[in-house]
């Protein structure tokens, strides 16, 4: 394959993954409420070593790579936490960076032999930890497409009507495209909503002017990390699971690229990602995990050269040293930006229900263990304070929804389906 026809579809590739790639920093950013230079440094740095990951993760050596065309991006698993963290008046933004690092180095740790831990996170536990997830991001999303919490112009007419038409494009594109017009129709109904938005007088251009054309990155831009234990375990979790994602991903690679699979190869995988989280903890990005649209972007053009994947992960990296364009990316209005949060809020939230629904037609006891953890880890994000009176050193584990759903799932699930003897009996329709 000659280099004009890689380029163009690598191209395609890193247009596939930048709307969920962008959505990351500018969400988290948002909520956390920094400036529109902050806003440009995190978006570029994302991008950059959203590069780095993939690089990492599509070479193939002793210790680290897959070896696969992967190609990685922010995952949505690690915003709700990443945003009660850096909004948590106990904690803060050099807990997140500190969390992102410590995690990332648990993950390369176990590594080797995260095969035998597998089996503590089968679908009916990553199932209500996605879910939960998607559930607890729900209220950020809405708040932006009404403008914005704090927002002068909160929920006004024009705000509800912009987000609502952004809404709309993304369906309609949705719904009356295919192939890659479909994959990108998040991306379509950012630039058409910006565009409109423009038009009523909600982008400022200021951040573009303003950036500079090309910039260093730095390590520790946002300071010096530090070490929260409950953002540490929360970040952990957050790492399992999307570890446990990005396995699947593999599996459905290596049938596309006929390559069969050993643990060896997994754990090189596993120890990419946690080495990315690291970097990305050190420059101030976030962890990193396989984004499943580009793999049906290599399954749609029949493509599996890993030398595309390369090419893809140099222009993020290249990208990540160009401010201006990180910056046009910070002036997308925010009831924009809600409906595009809206609509990849909702996906995670069926994405979590489409592991769970199999496992809990299977029995009885995996709609309970569903039932309970989705419960408890939305009602905890809901009313944080219940737990407040239990010692700190059981706080750690019901202080944050999504660490409680977690352990709560993975506890129930040892205790129904890997603790004596399976009751076989569903209550709904006798035996089974």
């Amino acid at each position: 394959m000659n280099t004009f026809k890689s380029t163009t579809l690598a191209i395609q590739h890193l247009l596939a993954m930048y709307a969920g790639a962008i959505l990351v920093p500018l969400i988290i950013g948002g909520a956390i409420g920094f400036d529109s230079t902050q806003m440009t440094y995190l978006v570029a740095i994302d991008i950059m070593m959203c590069g780095i990951a993939t690089l990492l993760q599509v070479y193939s050596g002793k210790f680290i790579g897959i070896g696969l065309p992967v190609v990685l991006g922010c995952t949505f698993t690690a915003v709700s936490p990443i945003i009660a963290i850096g909004t948590n008046p106990e904690q803060g933004i050099t807990d997140i960076y500190g969390s992102i690092i410590a995690s990332g180095v648990i993950v390369m740790i176990i590594a080797g032999f995260f095969g035998k831990l597998v089996k503590f996170f089968p679908p009916v536990v990553t199932g209500s930890v996605v879910s939960i997830i998607g559930i607890s991001l729900l209220p950020v999303a809405l708040n932006n497409m009404a403008g914005g919490q704090g927002a002068e112009d909160f929920a006004s007419a024009s705000n509800v009507a912009l987000a609502f038409i952004t809404l709309v494009i993304i369906l309609i594109v949705y719904r009356f495209s295919t192939g890659f017009v479909r994959a990108i129709s998040i991306l379509i109904g950012l630039v058409v909503g910006t565009i409109l938005g423009a038009f009523m007088g909600k982008v400022d251009f200021t951040p573009v002017a303003d950036a500079d054309v090309f910039h260093m990155v730095q390590p520790f831009y946002f300071g010096m990390p530090t070490f929260d234990v409950t953002a540490i375990i929360t970040m952990t979790l957050v790492a399992m699971v999307s570890l446990v994602e990005s396995s699947g991903v593999y599996f459905a690679l290596s049938d596309i690229c006929n390559k069969k699979l050993d643990s060896k190869d997994l754990a090189r995988g596993y120890r990419s990602e946690g080495l990315a989280s690291v970097i990305g903890g050190i420059f101030n990005a976030f962890p990193y995990t396989t984004f499943s649209q580009n793999v049906g972007l290599t399954r749609m053009s029949g493509v599996k050269d890993r030398k595309v994947i390369y090419i893809t992960g140099g222009l993020l990296v290249a990208l990540g040293f160009l401010p201006k364009i990180a910056a046009l990316t910070t002036i997308i209005p925010t009831s924009v930006l809600g409906a595009a949060m809206l609509a990849m809020f909702g996906m995670v939230i069926t994405q979590g229900m489409g592991m769970l629904v199999p496992v809990m037609n299977e029995s009885a006891e995996n709609a309970m263990i569903a039932a309970i953890s989705v419960s408890l880890g939305v009602g905890v994000s809901v009313v944080p304070g219940i737990f407040d009176a239990l010692p700190t050193s059981v706080s750690i584990l019901t202080s944050n929804g999504i660490v409680c759903g977690s352990v709560t799932a993975i506890i129930l699930n040892i205790l129904f389906n890997m603790i004596g003897p399976k009751h076989k009996e569903d209550p709904m329709h006798g035996e089974i």
